[in-house]
């Protein structure tokens, strides 16, 4: 039997939580930033939990944890 094999995409973008879940960083937030407003800046600045719908995929691509 092979080895179960981590999506290293994904291993780069998801960081697991203690509770079990996987956070993530918002796109759009490296360059162009002068035409985007303060609050859009700054809402992008929060690490996002992975919504539940997503969460079967998260865990498939990321079998090690």
């Amino acid at each position: 039997m092979p080895k179960i094999k981590t999506c290293r995409a994904a291993a780069k973008r998801f960081e697991k939580t203690g509770s079990g879940k996987y956070k993530f960083r918002k796109s759009h937030a490296s360059h162009i930033l002068t035409k985007k407003t303060t609050k859009r800046k700054r809402s992008l600045r929060q690490p996002q939990i992975v919504a539940g719908s997503d969460m079967k995929a998260v865990r498939r691509m990321l079998p090690h944890g």
